[in-house]
């Protein structure tokens, strides 16, 4: 298996290279790497290929200054994925208040990063509570309370009692919700250059998958998001430019990708939405 990732802005491009081999047991390591950079108006490129560790990338403990700033890039970029809304799942632990830097893959640290919201970030915090009031008609705020060094995800409804509930008395698509408000309406300052999520809309109500779409684009004035999905109800939400299909090529066997573009469905896109054409087979993206 081999990749290879390009990062360009303005002034220059900086490409990573790798490949990876099979070994035993039933691992991968790293077997070839190589970084580019090439600056605007120069025809040969500064290039370097890397003795490899095979257990890691040789990227995280190199010197070389351009290894150093794709290092940091790839670090900017952070996969999601909120599916596990069980009792014993990553959304509903207790966790250490010191993990605030940033939320987890998982949201391991979902309340303490809240608290830190609240702390530091009002504004955001408030906003992230508005949504969820607007998904959750019963919630009222957050209650988080450190005790010796931890924090759990509590919560008050809107009635007149002074009960404090508790993060498994959450529903598996509010507690998502919640995860996924915290991510995409964090400040500015918190949020991760690149945002990849996996199936946001699994167990969300569809009112609150429209509220996700808004999210989303809230969110993309500042980071990249990246979203892999399988709802049409989503989908609907975004113009197909913003749209790539993913796919098995049979002839070659392998995965495909393929952006949409508005000047190639001009003319279905007049009778039809993206999620009809999706239903219809026109753009791909369903078993043949």
């Amino acid at each position: 298996m081999s990749g290879t990732l390009k990062f360009s802005d303005s002034k220059s491009i900086d490409t990573y290279s790798f490949s990876l081999a099979n070994a035993m047991p039933d691992r991968l390591i790293v077997t070839e790497e190589s970084i580019t950079w090439q600056k605007e108006g120069e025809k040969k490129p500064y290039k370097n290929d890397f003795e490899p560790t095979f257990k890691e990338s040789a990227l995280a403990e190199s010197s070389n200054p351009v290894a150093k700033t794709i290092f940091q890039m790839l670090s900017y970029c952070k996969v999601y994925q909120f599916h596990d809304s069980s009792n014993e799942g990553s959304l509903r632990q207790v966790c250490p208040v010191e993990t605030t830097n940033y939320l987890q893959s998982q949201g391991n640290n979902l309340p303490s990063f809240l608290l830190f919201l609240r702390e530091n970030y009002k504004n955001n915090y408030n906003k992230i509570v508005n949504y969820i009031k607007d998904v959750v008609p019963q919630f009222q705020d957050f209650y988080l309370e450190p005790t010796n060094g931890f924090i759990s995800l509590r919560w008050m409804d809107n009635s007149a009692t002074d009960y404090r509930f508790n993060a498994y008395q959450f529903s598996d698509g509010s507690i998502r919700f919640i995860a996924l408000a915290t991510l995409l309406l964090q400040p500015q300052q918190t949020m991760p250059n690149v945002i990849i999520i996996d199936e946001p809309e699994l167990g969300l109500h569809p009112y609150a998958i429209d509220q996700l779409a808004e999210m989303i684009k809230d969110a993309s004035k500042y980071a990249q998001i990246i979203i892999a999905t399988q709802s049409k109800d989503l989908v609907e939400h975004f113009d197909i430019d913003n749209i790539s299909i993913v796919e098995m090529n049979n002839d070659t066997q392998s995965t495909i990708v393929n952006h949409l573009s508005t000047e190639d469905y001009e003319l279905w896109l007049e009778k039809y939405t993206v999620s009809e054409l999706w239903d219809k087979n026109i753009i791909g993206g369903r078993p043949v």
